[in-house]
Parts: structure tokens; sequence; C-alpha cells
């Protein structure tokens, strides 16, 4: 019978761990993150892991019923959910905090860390174990909380360095301005909508002349994929969709007061408009987002608008937000990580070794105990410095 016990320490496909010295290099960098959300004025919060699946599927949280993991409680034999996604806890946070009448209007900034498990891999990235990070705004339906959203990750991706990302600006009310008098079934609209997000325009043109849709509609959807550039493409879309409904005005409207006031704050932050930007349109209510890097095809981080979210939790409230995966951020920022150099002192109970020790951790320094009594050098632990004893007094000396 074949040995397995060298395949035990594998993980499944998918699935990541972080060791040193990059582990610490991802909680310095969480850390630096969550600081500046507080100084945008976001508070943390730290949902549970694991909830009741009724609570995580609620409402939008319909559309990662296949990315949760299912188990059962075994104190009260309800169906569980691990998390794989931290925003509608927030929300339903949001909703609970907000549950009295007077604090009906408050405007809530809440932000968030922390890992998620995907029966499958996610959009953003493969892992199934990504590292969430991300803010939302609860009880504003304003174009200033969109803008603060997007200059928020647009912030994060400075700080990580990450200067040269662009970001693509999107609206689902224009598809759905588009689609909402047809009749066209569901099926329909998400083969449609599929092809759109993958600009595939020879399938799109093909499969368009199968619906029952009027030459006109059929032409004005096709266009959709076709619109994609700078700030000008909305105005060239309001021409093409002159005939489409006020709901169509007012999404191209809001996206166009929204880019041009990333533009003014971010003048060489590439911002591109892209209306078959649809990323979350099973759950997205408005402006969609997402950030690129340079010859990458998949987005870095994301967000958008989902209007009452709260709702299936007693409190319906206009929302914005946006999330990255920490661990994605920390690699593309490409930093790296080094460990950092200690003390190594002996293993030995003097009383004045004992003090010198203390007063180097309060300094801050790392001191490491030598439990190896020698046998392993200085360097070998990670440590530039040695304590030696000389003259009855302990001194620190360069290895």
């Amino acid at each position: 019978m074949p040995d397995q016990s060298n395949k035990r320490w594998l993980l499944p496909d998918g699935v990541q761990e972080t060791l040193p010295p990059d582990a610490r290099a991802v909680e310095s960098l969480r850390f630096s993150i969550l600081q500046n959300f507080h100084r945008w004025g976001y508070d943390l919060v730290m949902p549970a892991m694991i909830e009741y699946i009724d609570s995580l599927l609620t409402g939008t949280a319909h559309s990662l019923d296949t990315r949760t993991f299912a188990l059962v409680d075994q104190l009260s034999g309800k169906q569980m959910g691990v998390r794989s996604d931290m925003t509608p806890q927030v929300a339903r946070i949001d909703a609970h905090l907000l549950a009295d009448d007077a604090r009906q209007q408050r405007v809530s900034r809440l932000c968030y860390c922390g890992h998620l498990l995907h029966a499958i891999g996610d959009g953003i990235t493969s892992s199934r174990t990504p590292l969430q990070i991300g803010a939302e705004i609860f009880g504003s339906d304003s174009i200033s909380a969109d803008v603060e959203v997007v200059s928020l990750m647009v912030s994060t991706l400075h700080a990580v360095g990450l200067r040269e990302a662009s970001i693509d600006i999107g609206h689902v009310g224009i598809f759905r301005s588009l689609v909402k008098n047809t009749d066209l079934d569901s099926e329909q609209e998400n083969r449609l909508f599929d092809m759109l997000q993958r600009k595939s325009i020879p399938d799109l043109q093909a499969y368009l002349q199968q619906l029952p849709l009027s030459d006109r509609l059929a032409e004005q959807l096709c266009q959709l994929a076709m619109l994609n550039g700078d700030i000008s493409i909305v105005d060239e879309a309001r021409e093409l969709y002159s005939d489409a409904g006020d709901e169509m005005v007012a999404a191209l409207d809001y996206m166009y007061e929204v880019v041009q006031s990333l533009q003014q704050k971010y003048p060489a932050t590439l911002i591109n408009c892209d209306l078959s930007e649809l990323r979350g349109y099973s759950y997205h209510t408005g402006l969609v987002f997402a950030a690129f890097l340079p010859g990458q095809g998949r987005e870095i981080a994301r967000g958008g608008r989902y209007n009452d979210v709260g709702k299936v939790f007693g409190n319906a409230r206009p929302a914005t937000g946006f999330s990255a995966d920490l661990l994605d951020l920390y690699q593309l920022g490409g930093a790296g990580a080094q460990f950092e150099p200690g003390i190594l002192v002996p293993d030995d109970d003097d009383a004045a070794l004992v003090d010198l020790i203390e007063q180097l951790r309060e300094a801050g320094e790392r001191v490491v105990v030598d439990l190896t009594r020698g046998k392993s050098n200085a360097t070998d632990q990670q440590c530039n410095r040695i304590v030696l004893q000389s003259k009855g007094s302990w001194i620190v000396n360069e290895v």
C-alpha cells in the first residue's frame, strides 16, 4: 500500500496559507489600510465566520449560493453557511445598528477585513480563501457617496503601490432600461448579459437576431459592447439612446457626474467608461466599478451601489461600497518581505540578563532566546546581533 504520509501536508486546491515573513507583511498592510479607512471616517466591524444559511443568502446574497459552503449546526440542527462574502453581513449589521427610529437618517460608514471560504474560485482571484477587505456606506443615495467610495478604493490602491491602476465605470441601469420592456425571459436575458460581459460581438450579433426584438433595440444592445472609452463615450451614448427613456438618461447623467468628479480628484488615474460593465448585475442597482492593472484582464478591486440591501433585515437603506482581496493586493504590490533581524540572547536566568531582555523588548526590539544553546548560530535564527557577557555585564554586539 502506497505511503500517503508525504501528502498529508498538501492543502486543497485553491486554499493557501501565508508563511513568514510574508504573514507579518500582510498583517502590516492590513493595519495600514484599515487605519486609512479610519481616517476617512469608517468604523471597523468583525462579522462572524458562520451564520445560519437563510441569513447569509438573504436578498442580494442569493447570487452567492453556489459559492457558499453549507453545514449542519450540531446544537440546533439548522443549516449554517461559511461566509463567501462579507458585504451582506455588514448590511445586516447596519440594519441592526439602526434599529431604532431616532437613528434612521444616520449615514453609516463601515469597514471590514476577514477570510472568506468559497466552494469555487472567486472571479477576482482563483483563491478559495481570499482575505477580503472593504468599506461600505449606508444611508446615502447621493452621487457624493459613490464618488467617495471609488476615491477610497483609488486611495487604497495607491497606498499599496498600485498607482498605475485604471478604473472602469459602468451603470447597470443602462442595460436594465433597454431590456425591461421586452419579452425576454430570464434565461435569454442572462445569455445576453454574459455575451455583453465577454464583449463577444459576433456571438452577440448572431444571438440578437434570434430574439424577439426590434432592429432598433437589437442594434442598441449590440452597441453597448462597443461603447468603451473616455468620458466622451457618455455623450455618444446620449445620442444613440435618445429614445430609450428617462431611466437611461438618468443612468448616463449619473455616470458622467461621477467620472467628471473622479477625474478632477485623480487626474493621473485613467478613468474608463464601459457601458457593458455589468459585474454584480444580479444585485447591484446603479453605479458599478472595477480596478485593473495594465496588461491584466482581471479586476483587482470592485464595487458598486446596491440599494435596499437591508430590506430583508427590516431596514431598507441605500448602500454603496467596494472590496478587494488583501492577499492579492499584497502580491501585486510587489514590495516583498524580509525577516526583521533580531537580537540573540543566551538561555540564562541571570537577573541582569532578564532585565536587559525586558528593556530591549519594551524598546521595540525583536529578542530571541537561544534555545539551541549555541548549536545554531545567530544568522540561522534571523539575528544580526547577539548578547554576550563581558566583565560582569551583558552587552549587545553585532554579529
